[in-house]
């Protein structure tokens, strides 16, 4: 690459963190279409290192679980997950549509080191060793060892045919946020103020945010939808004045010729 391909230092980019579980492609793509001169790099972060990822400046924003340390990070939650426990499809609760915490009271209910819970007290018997993560846990589960309650996404993401879940009453839920760092002025970056409209469902015309980069997409289709909105100027009149004399004067020099005599030589 010549140094007159190389991109600008200065060049504007967005990096997104997200969790497991988290897809965030709906927003990328409305991402692209209003700011298709911003790059956008996902970047994938493990539940309990996705705030250093943020705070070290590794990503402009991220999708993470609550809760969040608000002492140098912001956040706005955004939905809240169904808990479920995934089981062998030949268990047990698997003939049922719901259950709940008490009705694994005799189970061996799995506990990740990366859980993503907030819990008071696991339900169910302990294991006596956790798995090191939930993939792990998932493992377990297939292969007859235990139960694990997850939120539901966690259980679609590692889906597998032998398994499968029920929603579960009881337990602790998931809530997913948007968190980005504290700037010195308190507010978001345009960039970030621009992710967080598109999460929040902000319009391309709406005057809460922040205005787009003069060359993006939607900067350019929002000047042509607000010049469509301007009225149209109406054309100057024209005016009838003259002809109105012209024709009312014609009007009248006719019937002032039918009127008068008809004017010839005098009679002798």
């Amino acid at each position: 690459m010549t140094g007159s391909e190389a991109p600008s230092p200065t060049s504007p980019s967005f990096r997104l963190a997200y969790v497991p579980g988290v897809t965030p492609t709906k927003w990328v793509r409305i991402w692209h279409e209003r700011l298709s001169d911003v790059p956008l790099t996902l970047v994938a972060a493990a539940p309990a290192e996705v705030f250093d990822v943020l705070r070290e400046g590794g990503a402009d924003a991220g999708f993470v679980r609550l809760p969040v340390d608000r002492a140098d990070l912001a956040a706005i939650p955004l939905y809240t997950e169904t808990t479920v426990v995934v089981i062998p499809k030949d268990h047990v609760i698997a003939a049922v549509e719901e259950v709940t915490a008490e009705d694994l009271a005799d189970e061996l209910v799995l506990h990740p080191l990366d859980d993503t819970l907030d819990w008071e007290r696991l339900p169910g018997v302990p294991a006596k060793e956790r798995p090191a993560t939930t993939a792990d846990a998932i493992e377990l589960v297939a292969a007859g060892v235990g139960v694990l309650i997850v939120p539901q996404s966690l259980a679609r993401l590692h889906h597998r045919k032998d398994l499968t879940y029920r929603p579960i009453t009881g337990t602790p839920e998931s809530r997913v946020a948007l968190s980005w760092p504290h700037t010195e002025s308190g507010e978001p970056t345009e960039l970030v103020e621009h992710f967080i409209g598109i999460v929040r469902g902000r319009t391309v015309n709406s005057t809460r945010g922040p205005a787009l980069p003069k060359n993006s997409a939607d900067s350019k289709q929002q000047k042509r939808t607000d010049k469509a909105k301007q009225p149209a100027r109406k054309p100057a009149a024209k005016s009838t004045g003259s002809a109105r004399t012209k024709s009312g004067g014609g009007k009248a020099g006719a019937k002032h010729s039918r009127n008068s005599p008809k004017r010839g030589k005098p009679r002798r």
